[in-house]
């Protein structure tokens, strides 16, 4: 008995240091923020999240600020197109959303799919096109079962990249191929083009460069790019038919084709009939 109370007497000391430099980094990685040093305090974050106890009264607050400083850093890696870093710090993220959806409310459990939309965005930047398709299959299946938010359950941005002074968002729908091509006019992909501000954000929306159904049966395509202008001058508009797509979208032609039309290295239709005439004639030969 009394070896049991010397040893809980020589624990009571250890215990009330931990619990004052648990705070004490608390408050430096809140320092962190308020200084504006998001990296450093998401390191801080880190370090409590990995030695604190769970049933730490501060342990809640230190996974919400974990995720939270994640996901700032990853937005800032991607706004800047450094989509390596922002992979890092989205993957870790969405991991802490994913574990730490039973601690908050449901607004926060949201964030999982945004969080996977910018991990899309992340891979299409790097050109990880097929690492980028088996992530859109989880915002597809998420959509089938209805458990997309606001803001995604339609539609989602999927990749993102700056030409010169431009900034081009790509966006995706859900929604599918008609079986009547006739019926409606459809639009699967839209690429928006925006000049800039001096900070590199978003000014004015120049043009939008459509994935459109093409209205035909028997076509060897199903959609065809069509430009769209808004506010840019001295731009031709009309659809673009040397660009063209099946139904399963080559998403790494498409960004490429898109990437040369905003760089104004666009396929004339002279270049694009010579191709077709070439082709037709090399499978004449074949047969």
């Amino acid at each position: 008995m009394k070896k049991t109370v010397i040893l809980l007497f020589l624990t009571i000391p250890f215990l009330g240091i931990s619990q004052t430099d648990i705070l004490k980094t608390y408050q430096e990685a809140k320092q962190y923020i308020d200084t504006y040093k998001v990296d450093s305090a998401y390191l801080k974050f880190k370090e409590l999240k990995e030695s604190m106890p769970k049933n730490d009264t501060l342990y809640e607050h230190v996974v919400w600020y974990k995720i939270m400083t994640a996901g700032h850093l990853e937005e800032t890696a991607r706004a800047k197109e450094d989509f390596k870093t922002s992979l890092k710090y989205g993957l870790d993220a969405l991991d802490g959303i994913k574990k730490a959806k039973f601690m908050f409310d449901e607004e926060f459990a949201k964030r999982e799919y945004f969080m996977i939309k910018n991990i899309i965005v992340s891979q299409y930047g790097l050109g990880n096109f097929e690492k980028g398709k088996k992530w859109k299959e989880k915002m597809y299946a998420a959509h089938k079962e209805n458990k997309l938010p606001k803001g995604l359950d339609t539609y989602f941005n999927f990749d993102f990249f700056k030409i010169g002074d431009k900034n081009v968002w790509g966006y995706e729908w859900f929604e599918d191929l008609p079986k009547d091509r006739f019926s409606k006019s459809f639009t699967k992909v839209v690429y928006y083009v925006y000049s800039t501000n001096s900070d590199g954000s978003d000014k004015d929306q120049l043009y939008r460069l459509h994935v459109l159904m093409f209205h035909s049966s028997d076509s060897k395509f199903d959609y065809v790019l069509t430009k769209r202008l808004e506010t840019a001058k001295n731009e031709v508009s009309g659809t673009l038919y040397q660009y063209t797509y099946q139904e399963d979208i080559d998403f790494e032609k498409l960004q490429k084709d898109v990437k040369d039309i905003v760089s104004g290295n666009m396929k004339s239709i002279e270049d694009y009939l010579e191709e077709q005439k070439k082709k037709n004639e090399s499978e004449k030969k074949g047969n």
